[in-house]
């Protein structure tokens, strides 16, 4: 269990991490831990049933399956390999010393997540006739994406596993808050004319996205 302060908390709250799989509390500056117990004590039965219900963890080691762009890719180590990480026949071919695996995976899926996403949010801009001051490749637990008011785009690395049409979607909604910072009708309106896939895509991030937090 992870405690948590928050000067922006107006009252005390829980929530499961699905990447840590454990539960969150967060407190506001001045509360104490005992309210967050009482919380947690009322809610076990829910906490427990959410915890029982996360996917199984996947890590990042030899002949793991990790998805990438909606398809299931199996991780094999090539000791005399060079590049670190690529893609070969549906694998994710790593090579050098088994130790350091895990993160030339990582450092791949990211890399490929700059590279798909970067390409499509060039897109949906173009579209949108609004640019990005700056895309960045976070690891967030709670958004897909964001749009700060300086125009800066972030988007979790994890996206990069999900289908393209999850990806088209989340970039795009990322886009159209360029020139809408909220969610009313002009939004809305804008989301739809740049990209086709909301209401499927929506639907898979509620139903798939919990696994992706899984990953890694």
């Amino acid at each position: 269990m992870e405690w948590r302060r928050s000067a922006r908390a107006r009252r005390v709250s829980l929530r499961i991490d699905p990447r840590e799989g454990g539960v969150v509390v967060t407190l506001p500056q001045r509360a104490a831990r005992t309210a967050g117990m009482a919380l947690l004590m009322t809610h076990a039965a829910w906490v427990s049933a959410r915890l029982a219900a996360l996917p199984s963890a996947t890590v990042f080691a030899e002949g793991s399956l990790v998805p990438l762009h909606g398809a299931l890719h199996q991780i094999r180590h090539s000791p005399g390999g060079r590049g670190g990480a690529w893609l070969e026949e549906g694998a994710i071919r790593v090579s050098g010393d088994p130790a350091f695996l895990a993160r030339r995976v990582m450092d791949f899926m990211k890399a490929e997540a700059r590279r798909s996403i970067g390409a499509l949010v060039a897109e949906k801009s173009a579209l949108a006739q609004s640019r990005p001051a700056r895309i960045t490749i976070k690891d967030t637990t709670s958004r897909w994406g964001s749009c700060a008011s300086n125009r800066n785009l972030a988007f979790s690395w994890r996206l990069v596993m999900s289908p393209a049409f999850v990806q088209d979607y989340v970039t795009a909604h990322e886009v159209a808050h360029l020139r809408h910072m909220n969610h009313g009708p002009h939004f809305w309106k804008l989301v739809d004319e740049i990209t086709p896939y909301k209401q499927p895509a929506m639907a898979w991030l509620r139903t798939e996205g919990v696994r992706l937090m899984r990953v890694g």
